[in-house]
């Protein structure tokens, strides 16, 4: 086998329209859109310099089937760049880009090969005078909820040079992500491939080593759900099989998801100072990135009552926001959570006599029991289902998401009858 180096990426989403971003503000929110574009002006500037054999690229390019012309446009142009400098591309369609979605008729360069649909093709590589250096097997989703296992098409290549496949699937079935094109890791093993170049499931991850299965992540996060460094891995591959996996992050907004314990915290400007000094941390991090923050306070302290009071978090987020509108790299507070407590002391007032020992007791009690929960939310927001802003049934919700709901309500609880007195009995 020949050595060889090339870039495994996945799931683009070019053009993604970042659902919930229509109220920002249009600089900001226009960064945040080109971020996908920007993401893959990195992938083609990274590939040029690491002189990449070729790039792979597993699936999801577009964001959705009915694609649009700006990311058709913009992904031929980014080839075409590869091109130049003698980078060959090879391209599965995932789920959000299936072969039966809208596709405008453009010319691509000679050195790019989308697979079928229909069939595992197998593509092999030469270059020059180093001759044949790889075999290439791969194929597309034909539309867009795909549930046969596609692993079990693959066969090793008659070739002796590197043996990889493309594949965009859910391996051993993560609960994270739709259950599109199903396999297990021994399905993959079982094909005899030098490297597994996976795409659909965003957060990288190397599930086996040698042979490597890999998912590389999406290129650009696009919400919450998706922080930290997104990028591709550059690898190379040597004489005896092995990969080496070298990740860069190719992200141009970063998001956040950051915990903040209010303990100590006596006043607004308290807490002021620690979002702003938290602001420039992330900053930082992001490392000339823009970046997109979710503050989640927690804790006791005397600021949970101020926080409670009128409009003060709303008013603090817009006043962060817009100290960041204007700089040239922002860090964006998505949003600030609530769910500090007050600094009364619930294990006493558990032991209390009152209406309110009472009321934490039954909530303990509840927090025990996963049946007896269940079975008091669905009592208790049964009243909410008619409700259009109604978030689904109840009962249904994850048990943790329940005993936070209960936590809350607990600490509400305590709150206005501690202050009413509690009706000692």
């Amino acid at each position: 086998m020949k050595r060889l180096r090339f870039m495994h990426a996945a799931d683009l989403h070019l053009d993604s329209p970042f659902k919930g971003m229509s109220a920002l503000p249009e600089r900001v929110r226009e960064r945040i859109r080109e971020s996908t574009f920007e993401a893959l002006k990195e992938l083609v500037g990274l590939a040029i310099r690491e002189q990449v054999d070729f790039v792979l690229i597993s699936g999801d390019v577009y964001d959705l089937s009915d694609r649009s012309l700006r990311a058709q446009i913009r992904f031929q142009k980014a080839l075409e760049q590869l091109a130049e400098h003698g980078i060959s591309t090879y391209v599965i369609h995932g789920n959000h880009d299936p072969e039966d979605g809208r596709a405008a008729k453009l010319v691509w360069p000679a050195g790019v090969h989308f697979f079928a649909c229909d069939r595992v093709e197998t593509i092999t590589v030469e270059k020059g005078v180093r001759g044949k250096i790889a075999q290439i097997h791969g194929i597309s989703y034909r539309n867009a909820a795909v549930t046969d296992n596609l692993a079990l098409q693959f066969l090793q290549g008659q070739e002796a040079v590197c043996q990889i496949a493309l594949l965009h699937t859910n391996v051993d079935g993560d609960p994270g992500h739709d259950n599109y094109a199903p396999c297990r890791k021994q399905d993959l093993l079982a094909a005899g491939m030098d490297y597994w170049a996976l795409g659909h499931v965003h957060t990288r991850n190397v599930l086996h080593e040698h042979p490597a299965i890999v998912y590389p992540g999406n290129l650009q996060g696009r919400s919450i759900r998706e922080i930290g460094a997104r990028g591709c891995y550059i690898v190379e591959m040597s004489e005896d099989g092995r990969a080496e996996l070298a990740f860069h992050a190719l992200d141009r907004v970063r998001w956040f998801h950051e915990r903040l314990s209010v303990s100590g915290i006596q006043s607004e400007q308290a807490l002021k100072d620690l979002l702003g000094e938290q602001l420039e941390r992330i900053r930082s991090e992001a490392d000339g990135r823009d970046a997109v923050v979710r503050f989640v306070l927690e804790g006791r302290s005397a600021v949970h009552s101020l926080l409670r009071k009128g409009r003060a978090l709303q008013e603090l987020t817009a006043e962060l926001r817009l100290s960041e509108e204007e700089r040239s790299r922002f860090v964006w507070v998505e949003t600030i959570e609530d769910r500090t407590a007050s600094e009364l002391d619930l294990g006493a007032l558990l032991q209390e006599s009152s209406f309110l020992g009472d009321l934490l007791r039954y909530s303990a009690a509840l927090q025990a029991d996963e049946a007896a929960l269940n079975g008091f939310a669905s009592e208790a927001l049964a009243a909410l289902q008619s409700l259009p802003q109604a978030a689904g049934n109840g009962a249904a919700m994850e048990p943790e998401r329940l005993r936070e709901l209960l936590r809350a309500a607990e600490e509400l609880a305590a709150d206005l009858l501690s202050a009413d007195g509690g009706e000692s009995g």
